[in-house]
């Protein structure tokens, strides 16, 4: 087993040469913990979010619940949820939803990745580490959409042939304007947050044709 540090070295632990069985007993052993835990074939990556990670997090899921809102469209939330492929790979996405297969899960306290669908949309913030590795893990589990927001941009990642392909608009929300999206984004540290919002939900309005209520 081997570990590799990086910078800031309180943030992220990656390590080689772990077995299922032992990522499955950290996970039990650290779930009351603030950490994230993702495992791929062997490798496993630890990782304590830092507060501009948190703060992008939730934002970007609270912009998706008010486009969501906006548009009628309905969906499932379930956070950090771990999903797992048995003995091959697992993760914990910054935040998930359910919109296609919502009547499959809703209601159910355990998830079962081996009968179950897995998340249609899942969101991860890169300010600290890379989604690559989690991009193998949501594929193995048929992930329709992953959004990712590293601080400067956002990208659309829609699976493929069992595999990510860029694109520029959602299969969810229709025409959505990602270059807009992320200027809103990186108004998170600027404005107070029911403010932001609040704005980003006339925004939304105006974009995509909605009648104020």
């Amino acid at each position: 087993m081997t570990a590799t540090l990086l910078a800031p070295p309180d943030e992220i632990i990656r390590l080689s040469g772990i077995s299922w069985k032992t990522y499955e007993t950290l996970l039990e052993e650290l779930s009351d913990r603030r950490l994230r835990l993702t495992y791929n074939r062997g490798n496993l990556e630890i990782m304590a979010p830092s507060p501009e990670h948190e703060l992008n997090k939730r934002v970007l899921g609270r912009f998706i619940e008010t486009i969501a809102e906006e548009l009628e469209v309905s969906i499932y939330p379930l956070g950090s949820t771990t999903f797992k492929q048995p003995e091959l790979s697992g993760a914990e996405p910054d935040e998930c939803f359910y919109i296609r297969n919502i009547a499959a899960v809703q209601g159910k306290k355990r998830l079962n990745m081996e009968a179950d669908p897995a998340p249609d949309l899942v969101l991860e913030v890169d300010i600290t580490s890379s989604s690559q590795n989690r991009l193998q893990v949501y594929a193995d589990l048929g992930v329709a959409e992953v959004w990712i927001y590293n601080g400067e941009s956002l990208v659309i990642q829609q699976l493929q042939n069992s595999s990510y392909i860029a694109v520029q608009t959602s299969q969810f929300f229709g025409n959505l304007s990602i270059p807009d999206l992320t200027s809103w984004l990186q108004r998170s540290t600027t404005m107070d947050y029911l403010a932001l919002v609040k704005a980003f939900r006339g925004w939304v309005r105006s974009q995509m044709g909605v009648s104020d209520k």
